[in-house]
C-alpha cells in the first residue's frame, strides 16, 4: 500500500506535502514545531492536518508490518497464490487483513481438525463439488473407526464441519455479512436476572433497543459498562425482525456457495450446512465483530470528547500575575489557606475550622483578614468542592465586614487537585507541606495560570472525560498528551518561571533536559537570552531549534526572545527593521500595513513572512481569552433551593455529545441537554459551548432524589417556566428529560 498516497487522499493534500512531513516527523520534528515553523516545506499544513496525518501514519504503518508478517506467515505454508497475494496488498483495513488471514492462522484443534486427520476433506471436497453425489453413500466409504468415525452420521457430521468451517472463513462473505447487520442489526438490552436493585444507576436500559449503528458513543459506553458489572445482558439482533434476517442471511450463505434449489442430491444437506455455518459460525463471529467495532467507534469518540474538552480547559483564561490566596474548603477537616505571590511562589498556609463541628466563624474571617492584608491578596481562589459554597459566603463575609480589602473571588474547579497533592512532584515540591495543603497551593495556582498548573496533572484526572476509565489507555494517554503538547506550544513557556512538567511539554524538550534547565536557572539566574539555553546540558542543536520559538524570556536582552519568532528569522526581523527604519517596539501596532512580499527571499517564503509580522504587530499575543469570573446567586447553595425558572450564572464543566454540564454552586452540575443548547438546531454542543465557558442558564425540572437538574439556555421563554422564583418547592422531585441521557449523565462525571 502506497502510505504516502492514501494519506494524501484523506487529507486532501498533495502527496509532496504528505511526504515532507513524514520526513520531518521521522527526523524527530514535533508537529507544533512542523505546523509553526515548517509551513514551507510542508505547504501550509496545520496542526489538526499534521495530527490526523500522524495517528494515520501510525495506523499504516503498523497495517503494513502485519502484512509482511501475513504475507511470510501463508508463504512459509506453501498456500501464496498470486491472486490471494494481491489480495492481501490491496486491503486497507486490519479487520479485511485478518479476515483474509483467518483460514491459514495456526488455531487451536477444532472439530474440523478433527475431521480432516480423520481423513474426511475429500469427503467435504466432493460433497461441495459434485452436488449429484449421494451423502449417505459416499460417506459410508469414509468410516474409520481408529478416529471413531463408525458411521455414516458421523462420517457426515466430521465433512459439515470441514465445509461450515470453509464457509465461515470465506473474507468476502464474511466483510459483506458483517456490514449487513451493522447497518440492519439492533442492540436489545435487558436488565441481568434478579439485578434490578443494583442497576438502578442503569434503569433506563433495562428494556431497551436500539440500531447498533445509530448508538452515540456515552450510550454504547454505558451499556458496555452495565455488562461488564453483570448488571445488563446484551443481546445483537440481526434486524428489525430477527427471524427473518436470520433466515435472508442463511439465504446469502447458501448463494453464496451455489446452492439454488435442493432438487440435486447432496443440495438439501449443503443447505442444512449453510444454515449451521451461519448459526454456529458466522453469526457468532459477526456478534463479537460487532460488539468490539461499536466499543472501538464509543471509545474513539469518548477519547476525541475527551481532547476537546481538555484542550478547551487547558486554554481557559488565566487571572494573570496576581497575589493569590487558595481555599481548598472541608466541612469537618477544615478549610485548607496556601497564599502565593505573583508568580506562583508559596508564601504561607493555614487551617481555619469555620465550619461545624468548631463554628469558628468568626475566628477564620479574622485570620484569612489578616493574611489578605498582610500579603496584598488580589484574588482569592475557591475550590468547587464540598464546603464550597459555605466557604464562599465566608469570604463574602469578609469583604462586607472589612470595606478597605480589595479582592476578588473566583470559584474554581479542583478536579485533579488531590492527585497532584499525593504526586511524586508535589512531594519534591513541597516536601514538608502537608498532602491536604497542597491543594489549596494548586487551586491558588490554577487561577492565576490553569495551562501551568493543569499539566501538572495526568490529563485523566481532570475530570472533563468521559468514560475514561472504560476507554483504550493507551490511546487516550496518546491523545491526551497531544492535546497538552500543542495547547503549551500554542502559548509559549516563560523559561525563567516554568516547572518542569511545563517545560517538559514544549518541543524537543525532554524532562532530563527540563531539569537540567531548571538547574542551570538555579546556578546561574535568570536566562536573558534564548542562546544561553544551548549552555543547558543535553539541549543540543537538534533540541534548540525545536524549542526556542516556544520558549520565552521576559525582559532579556532581545525583545524577540520574548516572542514566536524563531531565532532562525531573526536576520528577517533585522532586514524589516532596516527597511522600515523603525525598531522593534515601533513596530507593534504598525507591522500589519506592511507589504509580505516585500520581505520574502530564498530562506523566507511568505507563510512565515506572514506570521512574523503577525508576530511584531502583536507582540507577545496569548491566544487564551481574557479572564472572567462567574458569579453564583446568593442563597442558592444546594439542589433544594433550586426551583422551576430560576435564571442563574454558571460555568460550564463538561460537553458530552448530549450535551453540557454546568456547575450553578450547588455541589451538584445541571445538565443542558442538547436541545436545550440554543433556539435553532444544535448538531454539536461544541458549536454552541466551550469547558470553562460562563454562561446564563434557567432551571427547567429538578430531580433531588436523584440528583438530577435540567437547565436551558434557550432565550425563547415558555409559559411552563415563567414560575415565580420565591421559594423552594416542597417537594421538587420531577423526572429529568431526556430520560434516555440521564442514565449515563452521572457516571459520565467519573
Amino acid at each position: 500500500m502506497d502510505v504516502t498516497q492514501k494519506i494524501a487522499n484523506e487529507l486532501a493534500v498533495s502527496p509532496q506535502q504528505v511526504n515532507a512531513a513524514i520526513s520531518l516527523l521521522d527526523e524527530g520534528a514535533t508537529v507544533p514545531f512542523i505546523a509553526r515553523y515548517r509551513k514551507e516545506i510542508t505547504g501550509g499544513l496545520d496542526d489538526i492536518q499534521l495530527r490526523l496525518l500522524d495517528e494515520r501514519l501510525l495506523y499504516l504503518r503498523e497495517l503494513n508490518s502485519r502484512r509482511e508478517t501475513v504475507l511470510k506467515n501463508i508463504a512459509d505454508l506453501n498456500k501464496l497464490t498470486p491472486t490471494l497475494e494481491q489480495t492481501i496488498k490491496q486491503a486497507e483495513t486490519k479487520t479485511l487483513l485478518e479476515d483474509l488471514y483467518l483460514p491459514y492462522k495456526t488455531k487451536r484443534r477444532t472439530k474440523a481438525q478433527i475431521a480432516r486427520e480423520a481423513g474426511l476433506q475429500l469427503l467435504a471436497d466432493t460433497l461441495f463439488n459434485d452436488r449429484t453425489a449421494n451423502p449417505e453413500q459416499l460417506a459410508s466409504n469414509y468410516l474409520n473407526k481408529e478416529h471413531k468415525i463408525d458411521n455414516v452420521q458421523a462420517a457426515l457430521d466430521g465433512a459439515r464441519h470441514i465445509i461450515m468451517e470453509q464457509i465461515a472463513e470465506d473474507a468476502p462473505l464474511l466483510t459483506n455479512l458483517r456490514e449487513r447487520i451493522w447497518q440492519n442489526g439492533l442492540i436489545k438490552v435487558t436488565v441481568a436476572k434478579d439485578k434490578e436493585h443494583d442497576a438502578q444507576k442503569f434503569k433506563d436500559y433495562f428494556d431497551y433497543q436500539e440500531a447498533i449503528a445509530k448508538i452515540p458513543s456515552h450510550r454504547a459506553l454505558a451499556l458496555l459498562r452495565g455488562r461488564h458489572e453483570s448488571l445488563l445482558s446484551i443481546q445483537l439482533l440481526a434486524g428489525k425482525d430477527d427471524k427473518a434476517e436470520h433466515q435472508l442471511c442463511t439465504q446469502l450463505v447458501a448463494r453464496h456457495i451455489n446452492i439454488t434449489d435442493t432438487t440435486k442430491a447432496a443440495d438439501a444437506w449443503l443447505a442444512d450446512t449453510a444454515r449451521l455455518a451461519w448459526k454456529v459460525k458466522l453469526f457468532t463471529r459477526i456478534d463479537l465483530d460487532l460488539k468490539q467495532r461499536l466499543r472501538e467507534a464509543a471509545e474513539t469518540e469518548a477519547i476525541n470528547v475527551f481532547a476537546l474538552n481538555l484542550k478547551d480547559l487547558l486554554l481557559a483564561a488565566p487571572a494573570g500575575e496576581k497575589v493569590t490566596l487558595g481555599l481548598d474548603p472541608g466541612i469537618r477537616t477544615g478549610v485548607k489557606v496556601a497564599i502565593v505571590d505573583k508568580t506562583g511562589k508559596l508564601l504561607t498556609t493555614e487551617t481555619i475550622y469555620p465550619h461545624a463541628p468548631r463554628n469558628q466563624w468568626h475566628e477564620s474571617i479574622a485570620t484569612l483578614a489578616k493574611l489578605i492584608k498582610k500579603y496584598h491578596v488580589e484574588l482569592v481562589s475557591i475550590g468547587n468542592g464540598t464546603g464550597s459554597r459555605e466557604t464562599d459566603q465566608l469570604v463574602a463575609d469578609i469583604l462586607k465586614q472589612q470595606s478597605d480589602l480589595k479582592f476578588h473571588k473566583i470559584m474554581v474547579s479542583e478536579a485533579g487537585a488531590s492527585v497532584y497533592s499525593a504526586s511524586e512532584l508535589a512531594s519534591k515540591e513541597f516536601p514538608e507541606l502537608d498532602v491536604s495543603l497542597r491543594g489549596a497551593v494548586s487551586i491558588a495556582r490554577r487561577l492565576q495560570d490553569p495551562l501551568a498548573e493543569l499539566v501538572k496533572i495526568e490529563a485523566k484526572a481532570i475530570g472533563v472525560g468521559q468514560y475514561q476509565h472504560d476507554v483504550n489507555q493507551v490511546q487516550l494517554a496518546r491523545s491526551l498528551d497531544a492535546v497538552v503538547e500543542d495547547c503549551v506550544n500554542a502559548v509559549g513557556v516563560d523559561v525563567n518561571t516554568a516547572s518542569v512538567p511545563l517545560l517538559n511539554q514544549v518541543s524537543g524538550i525532554t524532562k532530563s533536559i527540563s531539569q537540567n534547565i531548571i538547574n542551570y536557572r538555579d546556578e546561574q539566574g535568570a536566562f536573558t537570552n534564548r542562546k544561553q539555553l544551548k549552555k543547558v546540558a543535553r539541549l543540543g542543536e537538534k533540541a534548540f531549534e525545536q524549542a526556542a520559538g516556544f520558549l520565552r524570556i521576559r525582559n532579556g536582552d532581545n525583545p524577540l526572545d520574548n516572542s514566536s519568532v524563531h531565532p532562525e528569522a531573526y536576520p528577517l526581523v533585522e532586514a524589516i527593521v532596516q527597511k522600515t527604519k523603525l525598531s522593534i517596539r515601533d513596530l507593534a501596532g504598525k507591522a500589519h500595513s506592511l507589504n509580505p512580499n516585500d520581505y520574502i527571499n530564498d530562506s523566507f517564503g511568505l507563510p512565515t513572512v506572514n506570521d512574523i509580522l503577525i508576530e511584531l504587530d502583536k507582540p507577545n499575543h496569548d491566544p487564551r481569552p481574557e479572564f472572567k469570573s462567574v458569579r453564583f446567586k446568593a442563597g442558592v447553595e444546594k439542589i433544594t433551593d433550586l426551583v422551576e425558572g430560576m435564571q442563574l450564572e454558571g460555568v460550564v464543566t463538561n460537553v458530552a455529545n448530549f450535551g453540557a454540564f454546568v456547575d450553578i454552586g450547588v455541589h451538584q452540575d445541571g445538565l443542558v441537554h442538547i436541545s436545550q443548547l440554543a433556539d435553532k438546531f444544535v448538531k454539536d454542543p461544541r458549536d454552541v459551548v466551550k469547558t470553562g465557558q460562563m454562561v446564563s442558564v434557567k432551571v427547567v425540572e429538578i430531580d433531588v432524589a436523584r440528583k438530577r437538574i435540567a437547565l436551558s439556555m434557550k432565550k425563547q421563554a415558555d409559559e411552563v417556566s415563567k414560575v415565580k422564583a420565591t421559594k423552594p418547592a416542597k417537594n421538587p422531585t420531577i423526572k429529568t428529560a431526556p430520560a434516555m441521557e440521564n442514565a449515563f449523565a452521572k457516571a459520565l462525571k467519573r
